[in-house]
């Protein structure tokens, strides 16, 4: 069972974005585990999943979870535009020993009830007996996942599980934590009141790059203050921005994102650098 902080895990890339940097992925899992958590999610919203064929989601499934190795869980994204290819990626992630699957509503078409349905238990099914979790991001799929259609989804799927939650404010957030269900936090702003409502832990983005940090802030909610962190990596585009970061920090990453994604201007690369030797982990926490 996935439990307490997850990094939401950049995708190494190389070739302008046009090849999986396989190099890199070991060395950039040593760096997550080193940080504390307990797990990362691979090829989600921070891992540019969406904006990858299919063939490289299957591999980077595979070498994420070698590299881990047993010492961190390992979940998979594995929502796609069709119900055919987010069931191979999951089957897939299932079979090379991935600790749990997540998959978001398809974007672009506004499923109806019935539709959504048939999608997620589709997925579901081809992972089980692997843990199932439906990743709910209305700002990205288009649409917010009903809770008519996660009751439906218990009867239906056994290995449903839960969710991660990266919809906000509170109030947008606060109806999934429904009884019997994991539910992450995905805002890191919402961790604090997150943790006290009972979610199991937190799936982040600032993790992909300051994985101490947000371990510190489940640890202590009430202290925690992840808002000027995440504010200085939002100035930028989110995942050049951290993987140059985790490069400053000593993991052999590229800055390459796949297009439509764009790299770092000279200049953005310039302010965050002098934001990130004047502000480290360690004095930002």
């Amino acid at each position: 069972m996935l439990r307490g902080a997850l990094a939401a895990a950049l995708t190494p890339l190389k070739d302008a974005g046009e090849a999986l940097d396989e190099a890199a992925v070991p060395p950039y899992v040593d760096f997550l585990v080193a940080g504390g958590v307990d797990g990362l999610l691979a090829l989600g919203t921070t891992g540019e999943g969406f904006l990858l064929p299919v063939e490289q989601r299957l591999r980077a499934a595979q070498l994420f979870v070698e590299a881990a190795g047993g010492r961190l869980r390992v979940a998979v994204h594995c929502g796609a535009q069709s119900t055919w290819d987010t069931v191979e990626l999951a089957a897939h992630a299932a079979d090379v020993g991935a600790d749990a699957v997540a998959v978001m509503a398809p974007p672009y078409f506004p499923l109806d009830d019935a539709e959504l349905l048939a999608h997620l238990a589709a997925a579901a099914r081809a992972c089980a007996p692997t843990p199932f979790y439906v990743y709910e991001f209305a700002a990205r799929s288009g649409y917010a996942v009903p809770l008519p259609v996660l009751e439906q989804l218990r009867a239906a799927a056994p290995n449903f599980r839960g969710l991660k939650v990266s919809d906000t404010p509170w109030d947008r957030f606060a109806p999934y934590l429904l009884e019997g269900l994991d539910v992450f936090v995905g805002p890191e702003a919402l961790i604090p009141q997150g943790v006290t409502a009972g979610a199991a832990g937190a799936v982040s983005a600032l993790a992909s790059a300051f994985p101490e940090l947000v371990v510190a802030a489940l640890r202590d909610p009430a202290g925690a203050d992840l808002g000027p962190v995440r504010a200085a990596l939002e100035r930028f585009p989110l995942q050049a921005a951290a993987k140059l970061v985790v490069a400053k920090r000593g993991v052999p990453i590229g800055p390459d994102v796949r297009r439509p994604l764009r790299t770092l201007t000279e200049s953005e690369q310039e302010e965050l650098e002098g934001w990130l030797e004047s502000s480290s982990p360690a004095r930002v926490q």
